[in-house]
C-alpha cells in the first residue's frame, strides 16, 4: 500500500469515530444540551480530517474519486458498527454481518484490483 493510501484510511477512521462521537453518542447522551459549543466546534476538525482523506484517497488512485469514495464508504459501515457494539452494545445481527462484510469487499476491490 503507497502511503497516500495508508494516510487517507487512517484520516478516514478517525474521521468516522469522531463523528460517530458528534453524532450518535451526541443524541444518545444529550451532549448537545450540555455542551453545545464544543458539539458545533468539533465539526472543524471533522470536517479537516476528512477532507485531508478524500485529498489523500483521490492522490492514490491518481485522481479519481470513485474508489476512495467507496473506500470512505466501507470504512464508515466497520467504523459504525464496531462504535455501536462499544458505545451502545448493540450486537451484530445476520444483516449486520453481511453489510460488514460486503464494505470489507467493497474496500478490497478497490485497493487490490487493478
Amino acid at each position: 500500500m503507497n502511503k497516500a493510501l495508508m494516510v487517507g484510511m487512517a484520516c478516514g477512521i478517525l474521521a468516522q469515530v469522531l463523528s460517530f462521537i458528534q453524532l450518535q453518542v451526541n443524541v444518545k447522551m444529550n451532549l448537545m444540551d450540555k455542551y453545545p459549543v464544543v458539539i458545533l466546534l468539533s465539526a472543524i476538525p471533522i470536517a479537516w480530517l476528512h477532507i485531508i482523506a478524500v485529498r489523500s484517497l483521490a492522490t492514490a488512485f491518481d485522481g479519481q474519486m470513485w474508489p476512495g469514495r467507496l473506500i470512505g464508504f466501507g470504512v464508515g459501515i466497520v467504523v459504525f458498527t464496531a462504535m455501536g457494539m462499544i458505545f451502545f452494545g448493540e450486537g451484530i445481527t445476520v444483516k449486520n454481518a453481511v453489510c460488514v462484510l460486503l464494505a470489507f469487499v467493497i474496500m478490497a476491490i478497490q485497493v487490490f484490483v487493478k
